[in-house]
């Protein structure tokens, strides 16, 4: 039988493999932790967010999981997980369920699919088959454990609307072209902005119960990109505790030096994948009274398939 949507008599399988999840989605997991755990498991209920299991039905073999979800200011959907890990390399029903996460993305209006997976993970290969092509890399910093002081002046402040126009243009300078239809700074996102009298450095800040997690915009020409990452440290708002995350993708591969350089911890590098979608475009054509209709109804509509893709 071809996957399907999660029920509610499939919650025991959901139990059953609540620690076998490949994640996908590293910034969901590290803010909101298991992906499979019943506090997150919850979101789905949430009738305001884009958020999607399937799964595989098949008496021949144990089912498989997946789950996909899309911010509507975005025009691209996440891959969060697969499960279980133990049965992803062989199983044969994972194609099909990955087509059927992609197809409703595509259902969404999503025009891709990015997946973040360490590139000797058994599932890699898999993902390629599937239509998955490597756009960048990146890799998660801690910043746990880099000491901070609690009396230093802050040097930065929160994002308000009057900056976008400021952050967009920062982003263009800084994002590849082909990377900045998944490299979205969201409007409604949470972000902190260097005080200067140039915006050279942002960071958007996302906070969950597990931790917060970061990704920085900063200008090469920025001076003193160590000191003023210690600086945000010590200022985030209500923190309590929880873990920080830095994500570096490729095009800021040089922050990595400052980062050792204070103390913080690396993660092992992952391949962001992006699968791109195609969708069905219907267009109704009217025949030219004059023009041959031997081979065709007058009436007929033409249907075109085009690929759904950005400009960038």
């Amino acid at each position: 039988m071809p996957p399907r949507s999660l029920e509610i008599f499939d919650l025991p399988i959901i139990h059953r493999y609540r620690d076998e999840a490949l994640v996908l989605d590293s910034k969901r997991a590290l803010t909101r932790g298991n992906p499979l755990g019943a506090a997150t498991f919850l979101a789905h209920l949430d009738p305001t967010q884009r958020i999607y299991t399937g799964i595989t039905d098949n008496e021949a073999s144990d089912p498989l999981l997946g789950c996909i979800i899309q911010d509507e200011s975005e025009s691209f959907a996440h891959l969060i997980y697969l499960a279980p890990a133990s049965q992803l390399e062989a199983h044969a029903d994972l194609p099909a369920l990955i087509e059927h996460l992609s197809a409703q993305c595509g259902n969404w209006g999503a025009h891709h699919v990015v997946a973040e997976i360490d590139e000797r993970d058994v599932l890699f290969q898999t993902l390629r088959r599937s239509g998955f092509a490597i756009y960048t890399r990146q890799r998660i910093w801690d910043l746990s454990k880099i000491e901070i002081s609690a009396n230093s002046e802050n040097r930065w402040r929160k994002k308000g609307d009057v900056d976008l126009s400021a952050i967009q243009n920062l982003q263009r300078q800084i994002v590849p072209p082909m990377l900045q239809q998944i490299e979205v700074f969201a409007k409604k996102s949470t972000g902190q902005i260097c005080q200067a009298d140039e915006l050279l450095a942002y960071v958007d800040v996302t906070y969950g119960a597990r931790g917060i997690f970061l990704r920085p915009l900063i200008h090469p020409n920025t001076d003193d990109v160590g000191e003023k990452m210690v600086n945000l440290l010590e200022n985030l708002a209500i923190r309590r505790g929880r873990p920080v995350y830095l994500c570096v993708r490729t095009h800021q591969a040089w922050l990595e030096t400052i980062l050792e350089e204070m103390g913080a911890s690396r993660g092992p590098r992952q391949a962001v994948m992006v699968k791109h979608l195609v969708g069905v475009i219907r267009e109704e054509k009217t025949v030219p009274r004059n023009a041959d209709t031997a081979w065709a109804n007058p009436a007929a509509t033409i249907s075109k398939t085009t690929t759904k893709q950005s400009n960038g």
